[in-house]
């Protein structure tokens, strides 16, 4: 009995450091946490009203995202992306997404496709609610069971990594111009696309839609798309 209890402890302090987690990359996405800025594992532990041990934790997984880097005695410093890293995960992730695009249009059965239709509709729901999160959420499914249609677990797993170093910045932005809308229906008409089997248009719909994506990070506000969340960290506490 005593095993039964100490590994459902485990479980929970599991649970809670994953939830830790989440909330932190939120905050990180969402720039309230802020690039080269240095946080204090107790800090942000008394902000979310939880010890310093599951942050600490949630933190060093951050970390090995390459979200964070830890400073000696004082905490977590906040990693600073350049307009050079931006370029180069966009360069990467159309590199894979565009072709998987193509062979997904290809080769997935239209009941696959299909299947995707809720994640869609979602993205587009979370937009008109103003639910950032939500749509955050909608939009990374989406996407990643897209491309597990390729049948390459290794590579979803990069572009999930990706889209976590690029922190997809613009979300918030676009909900305020009321941009958001157009860019969640993009999604639809993707799938609408890859239906019909023609594979170029739908690799060149992708490749339309990364490059709205770096438009949003670059700040201009032309684009259209995706990104960034946040639920509410409350006044984040600096080293």
């Amino acid at each position: 009995m005593g095993e039964l209890k100490h590994r459902s402890l485990i479980t929970a302090q599991e649970r809670l450091r994953d939830q830790v987690a989440h909330q932190l990359r939120a905050a990180l996405v969402a720039g309230e946490l802020r690039p080269g800025s240095v946080y204090s594992a107790p800090g942000l532990a008394a902000d979310f009203g939880v010890s310093a041990t599951p942050v600490r934790e949630a933190m060093l997984d951050l970390a090995r995202e390459g979200l964070v880097e830890p400073v000696r005695n004082k905490g977590f410093r906040i990693t600073e992306v350049s307009e050079r890293d931006l370029d180069q995960y966009t360069e990467i992730r159309a590199l894979i997404e565009v072709p998987v695009v193509g062979l997904v249009t290809r080769t997935a059965g239209r009941a696959q496709l299909e299947a995707l239709r809720p994640a869609a509709l979602e993205i587009v729901a979370a937009a008109r609610a103003h639910d950032l999160i939500g749509y955050l959420e909608a939009d990374r499914r989406f996407h990643l069971e897209l491309l597990g249609l390729g049948g390459n677990e290794r590579l979803v797993e990069t572009v999930g990594d990706l889209r976590k170093r690029s922190r997809l910045y613009g979300l918030t932005r676009l909900d305020e111009r009321d941009q958001l809308l157009p860019s969640a229906e993009e999604h639809g008409e993707l799938l609408d696309v890859m239906l019909t089997g023609d594979a170029a248009a739908a690799e060149s719909c992708m490749a339309r839609h990364l490059g709205h994506v770096r438009s949003l990070w670059a700040g201009d506000g032309d684009g259209d798309e995706l990104l960034v969340l946040r639920p509410h960290l409350p006044g984040a506490r600096r080293a």
